[in-house]
């Protein structure tokens, strides 16, 4: 695990995007394709901006799968995943090979058993995740599950997860927020033959400080990300002021 700090979150996003860019098109250019995953929310908004602007990435030759989805939220309402994924990332580059969406609105057995069929046969060069203010991975709140080799599961939603959903802005009331969600497995994340990690933001920093130096532990859901071999975590100042030696 390699970390980063940079002192604001439009340089932390540029870092990100950069990073994630080079990882792009060197797959391309060793097996003629990328298999990617994007995440969402706030904290990935300057990651995203970035690498769409990054020159030289041949985006017909990127398949892409995403990290999670509320179940039941129609794609026209402003907190779903597939809304933000389209407006700030698919409308704004070429066509992509593949566009693996989750469609929350569909029966989740059947969702999850379709991506998990999909993704298994796409082997991810790069993954880009965050941290939730209660350090889930994805939709994986605490305590998450380590062992499921499942690629996707239907999960609940904690009540500081969906606080922090309410609270950025996505939702009118804390009861808006719906209760489950699909989300990608902390295993299949795990198997990203690279991670970037982007976590602007002071309200990040308590877990940032339990993910980055805890053992790692399914109560600290990011924290695994400490064992994998090529993982790279971009902070900014307010994100990383609790860590030690800061």
């Amino acid at each position: 695990m390699n970390i980063h700090i940079f002192s604001n979150p439009t340089e932390l996003g540029k870092a990100a995007g950069s990073a994630a860019a080079a990882l792009i098109r060197k797959a391309i250019a060793e097996k003629g394709t990328a298999n990617i995953i994007l995440a969402t929310g706030t904290s990935q908004f300057e990651t995203l901006k970035h690498l769409i602007a990054e020159p030289g990435i041949n985006w017909s030759a990127v398949t892409m799968f995403h990290l999670d989805e509320y179940i039941g939220l129609p794609i026209t309402h402003k907190a779903s995943f597939r809304k933000y994924l389209k407006e700030r990332f698919l409308s704004q580059v070429r066509p992509l090979k593949a566009a693996h969406l989750i469609d929350g609105e569909a029966d989740p057995v059947a969702e999850i058993t379709r991506l998990g069929a999909l993704i298994k046969q796409h082997p991810i060069d790069v993954a880009l995740v965050g941290i939730g203010e209660n350090g889930h991975l994805a939709f994986n709140d605490p305590p998450a599950d380590f062992d499921t080799e499942q690629p996707y599961l239907v999960v609940l939603l904690d009540g500081p997860c969906r606080a922090q959903q309410y609270n950025e802005g996505w939702f009118a009331s804390i009861d808006d927020v719906p209760p489950q969600a699909i989300s990608m497995s902390v295993r299949q994340i795990m198997k990203a033959a690279h991670i970037i990690c982007s976590v602007p933001d002071g309200r990040k920093a308590r877990a940032v400080k339990d993910s980055l130096e805890q053992p790692v532990n399914n109560m600290h859901p990011a924290s695994i990300l400490q064992q994998h071999p090529a993982c790279h975590i971009y902070l900014d100042h307010e994100s990383s002021k609790w860590l030690a030696g800061r």
